[in-house]
């Protein structure tokens, strides 16, 4: 689905207008606290923000909030945790434990209290998380900040098998080597202004 945002503005800047096709990635680039973040959460609809930002023509005024997020999915940087255990989060278990291996992750970590996982678990079990709405849009705060090289690779090929069957990805990274194996369009962010790269 092709998401197209108009005219968006808020605490990141803008106003921001840009297009995204299906299975297409964007990556963005900035210093720290030029609002990359804040630009993420704004198309997610999670900050307060101006202008339009529609999916295959439909605005997101139109979708209950959990509707567009789950169309539209946000991963943190730091996703939060809910429930002191890992169990509630992933109620389709067995779906949940397919996308495992790829992740290099053991199904145990589904029945665990969420203070003993680690930074990287903690992160590649919240992508699954929002892996399993299938989403048509992914916006990742830099999903891999925390993660060895062996698991970033795993997550880029679990990106890369979603961006080829549809999904479009907008990255907050500062590997730009990472943004071209995933086959961004590079965007930098400062002075709330998004340039092309």
């Amino acid at each position: 689905m092709r998401l197209v945002a108009s005219g968006l503005t808020g605490a990141a800047g803008g106003p921001f207008d840009f297009s995204l096709q299906p299975g297409a990635a964007m990556a963005i680039t900035g210093p720290s606290g030029a609002g990359k973040s804040v630009l993420l959460r704004m198309i997610a609809d999670l900050d307060p923000h101006g202008g339009t930002v529609t999916l295959d023509g439909a605005d997101r005024a139109i979708f209950t909030a959990p509707a567009w997020r789950k169309r539209v999915a946000y991963l943190a940087a730091e996703p939060g945790w809910w429930h002191d255990d890992t169990a509630p989060h992933f109620p389709d278990r067995a779906r949940a434990e397919a996308l495992m291996p790829g992740l290099a992750l053991d199904p145990k970590l589904l029945v665990q209290p969420v203070h003993r996982l680690s930074t990287g678990e903690r992160m590649r079990l919240a992508l699954i998380r929002v892996l399993l709405n299938d989403p048509a849009v992914l916006l990742l705060d830099e999903p891999t900040g925390a993660l060895d090289p062996h698991a970033t690779s795993l997550v880029e090929t679990i990106l890369l098998e979603r961006q080829r069957t549809g999904t479009a990805l907008i990255i907050v990274t500062h590997d730009m080597d990472q943004a071209a194996r995933l086959g961004a369009r590079r965007f930098h962010l400062e002075a709330g202004t998004l340039t092309p790269q």
